[in-house]
């Protein structure tokens, strides 16, 4: 069920985006990105573990520099990021292990991050955005 929710979730970010002419511009799915990547972050600072803090802040910075260079570079980068980040979501727990994340995210934000990278791919596929600036 966290995994439906998390699909029909990005797709309705991704129609109001769309809608409203807010992913013209190249900051839009960068910006979704950075605050996908720092959800981890929040949920250590949460817990109080310093430990989960200091890995998922640097796993976050890993994902908010391919967010800045695709957004400077290429939105595919983003794709590609959104894509990963949902692989990540899959075994996060095996690589850090933060007490403040909800046993329902990961299936949430794999869902979410997977549809949102498929959205965005559909949109630079069929030229409704320029992948560069």
């Amino acid at each position: 069920m966290s995994v439906a929710v998390g699909v029909v979730l990005a797709l309705l970010v991704g129609v109001f985006g769309t809608a409203t002419g807010m992913d013209r511009d190249r900051a839009f799915y960068p910006i979704i990105m950075i605050v996908i990547a720092f959800y981890y972050v929040l949920f250590a600072v949460m817990s109080g573990s310093n430990q989960s803090l200091w890995l998922d802040a640097m796993i976050a910075g890993l994902f908010i520099a391919a967010a800045v260079v695709g957004f400077k570079r290429s939105l595919w980068i983003v794709v590609a990021a959104l894509a990963g980040h949902g692989i990540l979501d899959s075994f996060h727990g095996a690589v850090v292990s933060n007490p403040g994340v909800p046993p329902w995210w990961s299936g949430f934000c794999i869902g979410y991050d997977v549809a949102a990278a498929a959205y965005l791919a559909r949109r630079l596929k069929s030229g409704s955005i320029r992948a560069v600036a």
